[in-house]
Order: structure tokens, then C-alpha cells, then sequence
């Protein structure tokens, strides 16, 4: 049940802040992100944190929330939603965990079209802060 601890792990992190600390504890060195604008799929730790911390900083708001669950071996989607400057967000975050539940594949997936050009926008700019 891999999938199982991997998700309480997940849902830790999340709420104590998404710190990339915290983050690194619970992915592979040899994990692989799929990020729903960005084409090539972001290979390691490190490319994965700064991922996933950006995206904290952006879609974790007061308005984010899961709305539905579901996990099966090693494998979980989350369906979420979230709000952004007036745009409503629908995604699903869908992560692949090892057998000791640590994160080895993280794929988001956003809708609609407006939804991934305003992710798209504010991750572009969380990155940049992020590498500065």
C-alpha cells in the first residue's frame, strides 16, 4: 500500500506549508514531474521541489481544496479545485510512489484553457523569484 503512505505523507507536507524541506523528504532522487504547460517532463529532487513548491505558493490558497481521492497500489489521483485573481481551476495532481510511498512520477493536469494560461503565467513568475 504504498499509495497509502505516500498520501499521508502528501497531505503532511501540504499542510504544514509545502516547505521544499519538507518536500525533498518525500520524493526519489529519481523522481519525474509533468507539469500541464511545460512540455518536457522535469527529471530529479531538486527540479521537482522547485515545482511543486511554485505550484504551493500559487494554487495553494485560501479557495484550494481536494474534492475527490482515489488510490489503487502505488498509484493516486487527486481531483482539485482552487481560484485564481477570479478564474476557477479544475486539475488533478496523479502521483506514482515507490514501495517505501516516497513520490517517484507527479503529473498535474488543468482546466480550462484560461485556467493553464493563468498557472501558466503565475508559475512562470514563482519559478523566477524562486531561482533569483
Amino acid at each position: 500500500m504504498s499509495a497509502e503512505n505516500g498520501l499521508k505523507n502528501w497531505h503532511r507536507v501540504l499542510e504544514g506549508g509545502n516547505q521544499p524541506d519538507a518536500l525533498a523528504e518525500i520524493i526519489r532522487e529519481d523522481a519525474v514531474f509533468h507539469s500541464p504547460v511545460v512540455h518536457t517532463p522535469q527529471e530529479g529532487r531538486a527540479k521537482v521541489v522547485s515545482y511543486l513548491a511554485a505550484a504551493g505558493v500559487v494554487l495553494n490558497t485560501d479557495k484550494f481544496r481536494y474534492v475527490r481521492e482515489f488510490s489503487a497500489g502505488d498509484h493516486a489521483l487527486l481531483e482539485f479545485v482552487t481560484e485564481l485573481d477570479g478564474i476557477h481551476i479544475n486539475g488533478v495532481d496523479i502521483i506514482t510512489f515507490d514501495d517505501e510511498g516516497l513520490i517517484k512520477d507527479f503529473k498535474v493536469m488543468v482546466r480550462p484553457l484560461k485556467a493553464i494560461n493563468k498557472v501558466w503565467e503565475l508559475m512562470g513568475a514563482q519559478l523566477a523569484r524562486a531561482a533569483q
